[in-house]
């Protein structure tokens, strides 16, 4: 694993199940997780399911890569969506297991075309609600 950036492959289901999240609406979150040396699709959460839902499924002290749709109203009364990608490295994660997912996160991000918003979190009250709205307006 010397070269964990370019040398991590990414499950086509990884790509199939975001194209379902973006396109069709399927799902309203995507977790990944690195499996050996590819990343494949861990949970998805369907499109009833709310932000909390999507931040208990995340483990306490595991990395995970993930993918959010938020639906928000704007302040012109717009229904709107944003499409979050989430780099989830808890701080009582492992240090090894935060230096793979830190060093593949850029390759993973490329392969899912459509993200709108990044944002990386140690612990949930980074990936808090607000904060998630905040970013999306």
């Amino acid at each position: 694993m010397a070269n964990a950036a370019s040398g991590m492959a990414v499950d086509d289901e990884c790509k199939l199940k975001f194209h379902e999240l973006k396109a069709k609406r399927t799902y309203r979150f995507i977790t990944f997780k690195i499996e050996g040396q590819q990343v494949v699709v861990d949970k998805f959460g369907s499109p009833e399911e709310s932000y909390d839902d999507f931040t208990n499924s995340l483990p306490a002290d595991e990395c995970r890569y993930a993918v959010f749709d938020f639906d928000f109203t704007t302040d012109e009364n717009c229904q709107k969506s944003k499409i979050f990608f989430i780099a989830w490295s808890p701080d009582t994660s492992r240090v090894r297991m935060k230096m793979v997912y830190a060093s593949s996160k850029d390759r993973f991000k490329r392969e899912l075309d459509g993200i709108q918003v990044e944002l990386q979190a140690t612990d949930p009250s980074e990936m808090s609600f607000d904060i998630i709205k905040s970013r999306a307006l």
